[in-house]
């Protein structure tokens, strides 16, 4: 558990909308935060929040907690951050929520590792007057706001690039591998129909092969990408729906000598991603920002602490990226953005 407190007070909030723009716009850093707390004074300076993330041992969700952190200096935020180990832990993820409400925070920032688990505890935080704002997967119940990428919108863009890339090597037929993380999670769904929907829209005679469930286990993902290459002769393309099933997909790509023949899309960002996105074996990466996740949670989180109404929904966007783009300012700080540990 890590609590960052500082006697930093709140800005005005709304000062925050030009961040929101520019992120909406695409271009937005992992740096960018708001203002400097440099005001006199604020209701919510000190008002206490949990950030409980879906897995301590991912640096896309180690990004979001920087980014939380980032918004406790710049606020007067007291910070405290958690996380399973694991995504697949949803009974872990749970107990870390009823803790928060044992402790009677004012506000808990929640990646929720499933749509409907979560539930009761989110139910529970809020009838004891704790507000909740969710990140990344949308719940089934009521929350004080959702910040999240629409992972469909962004999904069929990759789908709609991946046709028109098989298109200039002359491939219109053939299998696309979808290799994913969790069945049932609504970003990974919300994934597979969106590239599906854009795939479809230019390549109608592609066919969709899965998706492959590997429980975010990278191992488990290369064995399955491998044992489709094998099967599918007729395999031209591979979608990763998130950072395991894409660090998987390009080991098998590798192993296989593929990389000149079956491009590889994946979701998400990591140092092994952005090292296959160098070599080759990974060739496009639809990048979000988990450092404005934490970031823009944290503050919410203060907003609705004090009565303050934040905006209820906010789609950071996402951005393509590739060796044509991947140097450029802008993207390469999304591709390697600071991070920090869960309770450190």
């Amino acid at each position: 558990m890590k609590r960052t407190k500082l006697s930093i007070p709140l800005a005005a909030v709304l000062a925050l909308l030009t961040l929101v723009v520019g992120v909406v716009a695409g271009r937005a850093t992992s740096g960018a935060t708001g203002g400097s707390g440099g005001g006199t004074g604020g209701a919510a300076a000190g008002k206490r929040v949990d950030v409980i993330i879906k897995a301590s041992d991912s640096a896309f969700w180690q990004t979001m907690l920087a980014g939380s952190n980032k918004a406790a200096q710049d606020y007067g935020f007291a910070v405290s951050t958690f996380g399973p180990t694991s995504e697949t832990d949803v009974a872990q993820q749970v107990q870390l929520v009823e803790n928060s409400i044992s402790r009677g925070v004012d506000a808990l920032v929640l990646t929720p590792n499933s749509s409907t688990a979560l539930n009761g505890a989110i139910e529970r935080a809020r009838a004891a007057k704790i507000k909740v704002v969710i990140v990344d997967t949308k719940v089934t119940t009521e929350s004080d706001g959702f910040i999240g990428t629409d992972n469909e919108k962004a999904a069929e863009l990759a789908g709609k690039q991946m046709c028109d890339q098989l298109k200039k090597q002359n491939k219109d037929t053939g299998g696309v591998l979808i290799e994913a993380s969790v069945a049932g999670v609504e970003t990974i769904t919300s994934r597979e129909n969106g590239f599906k929907q854009g795939l479809a829209a230019g390549c109608p005679s592609l066919r969709v092969i899965g998706p492959r469930y590997n429980n975010n286990d990278v191992n488990l993902a290369t064995s399955q990408v491998n044992d489709v290459l094998t099967a599918e002769r007729d395999l031209v393309a591979v979608f990763a729906a998130n950072n395991a099933s894409g660090v998987g997909a390009a080991r098998a790509i590798k192993d296989n000598n593929a990389i000149d023949r079956i491009p590889v899309t994946s979701f998400d960002t990591d140092a092994q991603e952005v090292a296959g996105l160098m070599d080759g074996s990974l060739d496009t990466l639809v990048v979000q920002n988990p450092y404005f996740f934490g970031y823009q949670g944290v503050v919410e989180a203060g907003m609705a602490a004090v009565g303050t109404a934040p905006p209820f929904n906010l789609d950071p966007g996402a951005v393509l990226a590739d060796k044509s783009n991947m140097d450029k300012p802008e993207v390469k700080a999304l591709l390697s953005p600071p991070t920090a540990q869960a309770g450190k």
